[in-house]
């Protein structure tokens, strides 16, 4: 067991982990996030993602030391503002149904649009492709992430 120290949501917290605790588990079991999600396990379907310093990572193949000293945001240490504009967004194209995703997408998109505001189509599905949807089909999560970046279809 450690001790360790880091930001989440904009607040300091201090958790004691285990060596082999997963980020996912302390956030959810130890910190009460459950807009965390696990699905696979594994870090291949993007549900757990979370942004560390401002990234979007995997939470559940990340161990929870590995957090200390540094910022963990979820989808509720978004602003209002922010958060309700990707939501708009989102609603607006049809990119919500179950709801499962959308935390992980909602973070992934404000990473990929934090880092460029412009993308292009073809940057849009790679900084997505980590994130797995079982009932959108992607076009109408793609188009949303296009019209928050000013367009209807991103640039070529």
């Amino acid at each position: 067991m450690s001790e360790i120290s880091f930001r989440l949501n904009g607040k300091v917290v201090n958790a004691t982990v285990d060596g082999y605790e997963r980020l996912v588990d302390l956030l959810r079991d130890g910190l009460g996030c459950t807009e965390v999600k696990e699905g696979c396990g594994e870090g291949e379907c993007g549900a757990c993602t979370v942004l560390l310093d401002g990234k979007p990572v995997t939470s559940c193949i990340m161990f929870a030391f590995q957090v200390a000293g540094r910022d963990v945001t979820t989808v509720k240490g978004l602003g209002a503002e922010e958060l309700n504009r990707i939501e708009e967004a989102m609603v607006s194209e049809g990119a919500v149904q179950c709801g499962f995703c959308t935390p992980g997408l909602v973070l992934t998109i404000k990473a990929l649009l934090d880092e460029d505001r412009t993308p292009t189509q073809e940057e849009i599905r790679l900084a997505l492709s980590g994130n797995l949807c079982r009932c959108t089909g992607y076009e109408m999560i793609f188009k949303a992430t296009a019209r928050l970046a000013g367009g209807e279809g991103g640039h070529e």
